[in-house]
């Protein structure tokens, strides 16, 4: 299977859930290509200073900016632009909208190649980091950072680790969201249904948000989005499991530990209390299973409340998805980075973007417009982080746990990988299989897949 693997990672999730979340994940950390987690994050260096004028846009320059933000955001992108535009006149940004993350990972690969092309800016899915790292193809930004006094530790200590690769910022937190189990409040509210704090919870949670009439379900507590492993792996690395172990070549998907978990997955789903969105249509099935309360609850990301909220004829609750022996969720969305080739005074000028557009400035335009999470701690602290908590309170639970946002996995393989864990998963639990033995079939693949890559 040598060389058949792409380079780069896919992105499996998206994020599904509207290409927001996505796949993979770190059990701190089990990532691979030296990709940091949240308990080793390295804080931008205290280099020595170098003349500030390195870093100034002196002169009148035209760049562009790719992102993959669609036509409903398109008068956030313009807003945000022309604010920066009219604080530095030197600098006309071109803004392009490249279609999906994978579209725009094609298109920079492609440009990287040609060395002619490349935007000053450009989007990137949280998956990609370590690959764009280990290339070179990110511009390392600690220099940037120490020389401009861009707050870098004002971000959660997740999000600056998922951020970096082999110690250096490469890139910076841009549109994040995280996994969260959204939940219809009126009822919890109505039922007295309690959401599960601990995985240990879920049973008495599935028994109780559920309604299973001789053996046919009204209600489902909870529907998991199997389309995509993203939804269902911090589950495994909350107990506990590493997806990915830290030899990088194999993983602990075969353990007792890990066969328990998806045993539960299937037990809950043969109940009749759990659905497994899997196959055509999985995501609008599963939003449209909510919509019309036949699920009290879905796991999805954060970045689409305002979706649910809107469609939604009852009160929309989000909650942080339940611990183990730790309760972490993953980072999901996009990142902002530099490409290394261009010319000193492109990246100047790029850096001036970027700088601007994770900065507290608009932190709370991204969030408030777009339904990304706001990524700066001061931000939730202010009177327009608590005006947005009072417009969204859903949120609060994002806002107390954005330093629990782990990594996700960073290894070249990890696209290939994932496809088979989840259509492993999917097989066993959809067809009521023996799911053990689909799963150890599967960690023989897997571990193939790893140490070959």
């Amino acid at each position: 299977m040598k060389k058949v693997l792409s380079i780069l990672l896919a992105a499996a999730f998206v994020l599904a859930m509207a290409g927001c979340g996505g796949s993979t994940g770190t059990n701190p950390p089990a990532s691979s290509s030296k990709a940091a987690d949240s308990s080793t994050a390295t804080p931008a260096p205290e280099a020595p200073k170098a003349d500030p004028a390195k870093y100034a846009v002196t002169e009148p320059i035209e760049i562009e900016f790719w992102h993959a933000l669609e036509t409903d955001n398109q008068d956030t992108v313009d807003k945000v632009v022309k604010m920066f535009m009219e604080k530095n006149p030197n600098i006309k940004v071109n803004a392009i909208y490249q279609g999906s993350y994978s579209e725009v990972n094609e298109k920079l690969i492609a440009a990287q190649a040609a060395g002619t092309t490349l935007p000053a800016v450009t989007v990137a899915n949280t998956p990609y980091v370590a690959e764009y790292g280990a290339s070179g193809l990110c511009e390392p930004l600690d220099d940037y950072i120490v020389n401009t006094g861009f707050e870098i530790d004002d971000f959660g200590a997740g999000l600056v680790a998922s951020t970096q690769f082999d110690g250096k910022q490469t890139c910076l937190p841009f549109l994040i969201s995280t996994q969260v189990m959204y939940y219809n409040k009126t009822l919890a509210d109505a039922e007295g249904i309690t959401l599960p704090e601990k995985i240990s919870d879920m049973d008495a949670f599935m028994k109780k948000a559920a309604i299973v009439t001789d053996g046919s379900t009204q209600r489902y507590a909870t529907i998991v989005p199997g389309w995509d492993q993203w939804y269902f792996e911090t589950f495994f690395l909350n107990q506990g499991v590493k997806i990915v172990n830290d030899d990088m070549v194999s993983t602990d998907l075969g353990s007792d530990k890990a066969l328990a978990v998806a045993k539960q997955f299937q037990q809950w789903h043969n109940d009749g209390v759990m659905y497994w969105a899997y196959g055509t249509d999985a995501s609008t099935i599963m939003r449209q299973n909510f919509i019309d309360q036949k699920a009290f609850s879905v796991m999805h990301t954060s970045s689409l409340y305002n979706t649910y909220a809107e469609k939604c004829k009852f009160e929309v609750g989000m909650h942080y998805y339940p611990g183990a022996e730790q309760r972490k969720s993953e980072v999901g969305g996009s990142v902002l980075l530099i490409p290394a080739k261009l010319d000193q005074k492109v990246k100047n000028a790029g850096w001036q973007l970027l700088s601007f557009m994770c900065s507290k400035d608009v932190n709370m335009i991204w969030a408030e417009e777009t339904g990304y999470m706001p990524t700066r701690n001061s931000v939730t602290k202010t009177d327009a982080g608590k005006a947005f908590l009072a417009k969204k309170p859903a949120f609060q639970t994002v806002f107390d746990n954005i330093d629990n946002i782990n990594p996700r996995i960073q290894h070249k393989a990890y696209s290939a990988f994932s496809k088979i864990w989840k259509e492993s998963m999917a097989k066993a639990i959809v067809e009521m299989g023996d799911v053990v033995a689909s799963m150890r079939e599967a960690v023989v693949k897997m571990d193939e897949i790893l140490s070959d890559s």
